[in-house]
């Protein structure tokens, strides 16, 4: 998913895509059920995220303590079927029950030591919610990303309008979930389509 661009602009913004990947991925892990919401709430509860996101990436902690805060934080606002069997694609329909179930463990380890390296680069930057908007059965949360000497940009939050859960990020319109679904795809195609090998190889790391 990370591609050579053709400026430090380019670069800075990709790298950065990497790291809200891995911000918006783990905001999916499996946490309590929230109730549907209206835009006023999709705001707010985006405002909370953004808050959080904003004091981990400041503590000054570990990576590895980095990585646990973020998950804890973003569990309660989770929805791991829609993005770990969004990634999988097709092939997540035909797989049974087991290997759903096992994909998304796997695939919840993978996301935590794919993007968690990245996390160091938003230190010293925030977020900030700056409005909101009902897009059909979701809401669209547009907010501000400032990283340390660098130019803002739009990152928009997407929350669910049926049940109030972060469904995924869009980073200068690049989709997370459509991210990963490419990328797994890849590794599936790289294994034959054996889904039980991917299973393995991502717990495996």
């Amino acid at each position: 998913m990370m591609r050579m661009m053709g400026n430090e602009t380019s670069l800075t913004r990709r790298a950065v895509l990497g790291g809200l990947a891995g911000l918006g991925v783990l905001a999916l892990l499996p946490g309590r059920a929230m109730a549907a919401i209206d835009a006023a709430k999709a705001e707010n509860l985006i405002g909370q995220v953004v808050s959080d996101i904003n004091g981990i990436i400041n503590s000054g902690t570990s990576e590895a303590t980095m990585i646990k805060r973020f998950e804890n934080v973003f569990a309660k606002y989770a929805d791991v079927d829609f993005i770990a069997l969004s990634a999988l694609g097709p092939d997540g329909r035909s797989a049974s029950a087991s290997q759903k179930s096992a994909f998304v463990k796997a695939f919840r380890a993978y996301i935590a030591r794919r993007y968690g390296s990245r996390f160091r680069e938003f230190e010293g930057g925030s977020i900030n919610v700056v409005s909101s908007k009902q897009v059909k059965s979701r809401f669209e949360v547009l907010t501000k990303t400032q990283l340390k000497g660098k130019s803002p940009f739009d990152v928009v939050f997407v929350v669910s309008a049926k049940n109030g859960k972060f469904i995924d990020m869009q980073v200068e319109g690049i989709s997370i979930v459509k991210s990963e679904r490419k990328e797994i795809g890849a590794m599936l195609d790289r294994r034959g389509g054996d889904l039980n090998q991917l299973i393995a190889d991502l717990k495996a790391g």
